[in-house]
């Protein structure tokens, strides 16, 4: 097969073929054209490939092509690093399988109550989307059956060793049946994850996605050099430079993403912030503004950003200098996917230029270095600042059984909404997050409240810049 095999192409069942036709899915990308029919053919597999590569979908799609409905034993369970990547990898397997019938993902995972996981367990579940340290204390706890599981896929498996997951990984690879489907995906192949392989994979197929020119993403780089200037006002002319609807701003602790979130408010701009103390719920609306456009920046640790995956970002500055090299790689590969075309933005004292060379060779690509223009006395300008969405939040979600078409339907209709001032619709548990243009958020509130959502009402309301 080639880059530009198309995915009807392979033999998948109606419920699949149809779902990628509404999708538009065209190609397949190298590392699902080479992982999936080792996978439909119940073959081991490790699958090298960078982030943002399509790998979701690689092993995502062999196990709805053969998950058996009618069984509402766990069939599949798919390991991550953070709640985070789990939280994307169940929401694209519910995508994918939103033509069975009746197909329970389930996300287990610290930041929610253990008790409401048991239940849903207890009740009947087809594929488990976990976390290490939650999966190992279900197990302890006997409230999940693993002795149905075909599939086990350890998704970012090196990400999952660097966090010191290798005992409870370990523990969860022995709490499934012996003769289970073992894939490993990881963007590198260190020594911890071969002695995995050995100890738990049988004859794997390896796949390895070569990093070439063609497939690299489409990131330009540029570093501005300051001497004595203040760096938060360094900041706002690199925003005023380059213009962006979604900026990511990396910081290396919680107090500066404290203090320059602040910073920015205090000028007017729209932008939040995340860090690791953030309860699991607002992590969830910050993250949910900021994909709608609710937000234009957010501004995050790298502990935070673990597992991240946002569309359309157009922008990564790093206002500090990253501790490694390999996070700088990290951190600016969060723009610049799927074809589209990104920029990344380096803050550096001109003490601290000599930094700069390793970073290039990390990343295989060499900065620019222009000069910083002009100081605007007017800041970024309103164009520059304000949101152009706003947030609807509905305290009512997956488990009430609605879904982003029942939503649209109930905004829409005469004298409604028109599809095009509908932005990004987030439906998690117990909560909806709905993404309206900002002119017409007073609207879309006026009609949610006045009316119903598949014939039920739902407390709804605007959630406010923090």
């Amino acid at each position: 097969m080639d880059q530009t095999t198309p995915p009807t192409s392979l033999s998948l069942i109606p419920e699949i073929q149809a779902v990628i036709q509404e999708l538009g899915f065209e190609k397949l990308t190298p590392i699902q054209e080479k992982s999936i029919p080792v996978l439909l053919d119940g073959q081991d597999l490790i699958g090298q490939s960078k982030t943002g590569s399509g790998k979701t979908a690689a092993f995502a799609i062999p196990i709805l092509q053969k998950i058996e409905i009618e069984n509402r034993d766990v069939q599949a369970l798919i390991l991550c690093p953070t709640r985070e990547l789990g939280t994307q990898v169940a929401r694209e397997i519910r995508k994918l399988g939103r033509k069975f019938d009746g197909l329970q993902v389930l996300l287990c995972s610290g930041g929610q109550p253990l008790a409401e996981q048991s239940r849903a367990l207890a009740k009947g579940v087809h594929i488990v989307v976990g976390t290490p340290g939650r999966m190992v204390d279900l197990i302890f706890r006997n409230r999940i059956d693993l002795r149905q599981v075909s599939t086990l896929v350890l998704d970012e498996a090196d990400e999952m060793l660097d966090m010191g997951f290798e005992q409870d990984m370990r523990k969860i690879l022995d709490s499934v049946p012996q003769n289970r489907q073992t894939v490993f995906f990881s963007a590198t192949f260190p020594a911890s994850i071969q002695k995995l392989s050995e100890a738990y994979q049988v004859e794997p197929v390896m796949v390895q996605i070569v990093d070439d020119e063609s497939s690299r993403p489409l990131i330009d780089q540029f570093a501005y050099e300051f001497q004595d200037e203040d760096k938060v006002n360094v900041l706002l002319r690199v925003l005023q430079q380059h213009a962006s609807e979604a900026t990511l701003i990396f910081c290396n602790f919680k107090a500066t993403v404290d203090e320059l979130t602040a910073a920015l408010k205090a000028q007017g701009i729209s932008a939040a912030a995340l860090h690791g103390d953030f309860e699991q719920r607002d992590r969830d609306e910050v993250m949910a503004m900021f994909r709608n456009g609710s937000y234009r920046i957010l501004v995050a640790t790298d502990v935070a950003a673990r597992g991240l995956d946002i569309e359309n970002l157009d922008l990564v500055i790093n206002y500090e200098i990253p501790p490694e090299a390999a996070v700088y790689v990290h951190r600016i590969g969060r723009t610049g996917r799927a074809g589209r075309k990104g920029a990344t933005v380096l803050l550096i004292r001109q003490i601290e230029g000599l930094k700069i060379p390793a970073l290039e060779a990390a990343s295989k690509a060499k900065m620019e270095r222009p000069v910083l223009g002009f100081k605007n006395q007017h800041g970024l300008g309103s164009a520059g600042r304000e949101a152009k969405m706003q947030t609807l939040l509905i305290i009512g979600g997956r488990k009430n059984k609605l879904r982003p078409g029942d939503i649209v339907g109930a905004l829409t209709g005469q004298d409604g909404l028109v599809f095009e001032q509908i932005g990004k619709i987030e439906v998690h548990d117990f909560v909806t997050y709905v993404g309206i243009q900002a002119a017409a958020a007073s609207k879309a509130l006026e009609r949610l409240r006045n009316g119903r959502i598949k014939a039920q009402k739902f407390s709804v309301r605007i959630l406010g810049s923090r």
